[in-house]
């Protein structure tokens, strides 16, 4: 005799009828423990069996390698109090109607999805595409469920590109947890203030009171809406797209000094000031003592350009201090005041700017709350996009950027 291993079948209201093992496959027959069911119509406990339904096969969990299938006969009953006495037919706990897979299977896919792609699942379970995909649609919700989220704090609204080489943008909710994780909220289909205030609105009112900041980039669309939906949060400019914006008006002033200073310079030492590309972009503690020297003869050769790589520093350092939103305020001013004094134009579309958005950029300063944790997020997003060959159904996308993000805690893992 083979050795002979017993564990439990861990599926409630069950007794097995017979067994089937081969190479191929396990089947395992079981019939229902359970008496009575709930008629479809009135809702009445009934009792009066009528037979049963058609054989059901559902597939199960793997043992030993092999694929296992659950064979069921339901029960049917009668109901003696509707005028019609309908038949109902018994539905155990461990399957759902219609489905061709145990709820514990369904799972067990969920799990190999996790971090995977669609295509993988389905060749290592020898499944179809659509057969994955219903466990999935079973499983996991296609919006976010607010009764779910006990409190909002932060939030963050982000676009991404949904197709590649396209301008088609979809907008990324998220939510910062007091642990530091993130939580997707919602995916809408277009970054229209409309939109976002229609998500907005959906959110429970006492829900929605617990918002408390949420963080952005320069978008009126965002702002706006925000400022209509939900008056008590604090909107923030992230300073990174701030950052972002007046360093690309001191180098636009580099091309600039670039191509006015090639013709008085040898080939030689153009191509030596050419390389300053980086050390100029870069923090100064980030460059070498090489990359300072080139910088220098950039800088020395171009005073315009030093005195804007110096207020580019004088800006940066006025972030990286500790302020407070009525100190930080006042530096700005005063920064702005230099610059306009310095007689440089570099800077004068990000003047308008930050004169625009300075009191959702001073807001930083209250909690130096930044977009990082929106940004981290969209890098998952990027990266399940590339694995699963792009995405653009958006409930399927939220079903899948939730299962990464939530999936082993869905699964008690």
């Amino acid at each position: 005799m083979p050795p002979v291993i017993e564990f439990p079948l861990d599926l409630p209201d069950v007794r097995i009828v017979a067994t089937d093992l081969s190479e191929a496959a396990i089947t395992i027959r079981v019939e229902s423990t359970r008496s009575g069911t709930r008629c479809r119509q009135c809702g009445a406990q009934i009792e009066d069996f009528h037979g049963y339904g058609e054989r059901l096969r559902l597939r199960h969990l793997p043992i030993l390698g092999r694929p296992v299938f659950i064979e069921v006969r339901p029960r049917r009953y009668r109901c003696p109090f509707c005028e019609d006495h309908p038949t109902t037919t018994q539905q155990l706990d461990w399957y759902e109607a219609r489905a061709p897979h145990t709820k514990a299977y369904d799972q067990w896919l969920l799990r190999l999805l996790i971090g995977s792609t669609m295509e993988d699942v389905v060749r290592k379970e020898g499944l179809s595409y659509d057969l994955v995909l219903g466990a999935v649609k079973r499983q996991v919700a296609g919006a976010i469920h607010w009764d779910t989220v006990p409190t909002l704090g932060i939030i963050g609204l982000d676009e991404i590109a949904l197709r590649k080489g396209h301008d088609h943008f979809i907008v990324l909710i998220t939510q910062r947890r007091a642990d530091g994780t993130v939580a997707l909220l919602g995916v809408l289909p277009d970054r229209k203030k409309e939109t976002v205030v229609a998500f907005l609105r959906r959110i429970p009112l006492a829900l929605r009171a617990t918002m408390t900041d949420v963080c952005t980039d320069m978008y009126e669309g965002y702002v706006n809406a925000v400022k209509e939906a939900v008056q008590q949060a604090r909107v923030i400019i992230d300073r990174f797209h701030v950052a972002k914006a007046y360093r690309a008006s001191a180098d636009a002033l580099r091309k600039e000094v670039l191509r006015d200073v090639k013709a008085q310079l040898t080939k030689e030492q153009y191509q030596f000031l050419k390389g300053t590309m980086w050390p100029f972009r870069r923090a100064p503690k980030d460059i070498t003592p090489e990359e300072k020297e080139r910088l220098a003869l950039l800088l020395e050769c171009a005073p315009d350009l030093r005195q804007a790589y110096d207020l580019r520093e004088k800006l940066t350092a006025i972030f990286d201090r500790e302020h407070s939103k009525a100190s930080g305020t006042a530096a700005l001013k005063r920064w702005m005041k230099q610059v306009r004094q310095s007689g440089l134009t570099c800077f004068d579309s990000f003047l308008k700017t930050l004169e625009t958005w300075l009191e959702e950029i001073t807001n930083y300063f209250v909690a130096r709350l930044t977009s990082g944790f929106v940004e981290g997020f969209n890098n998952k997003v990027k990266v399940l996009k590339r694995r699963c060959y792009g995405i653009t159904n958006l409930t399927h996308l939220f079903q899948r950027l939730y299962l990464d993000l939530e999936g082993y805690r869905l699964l008690g893992l």
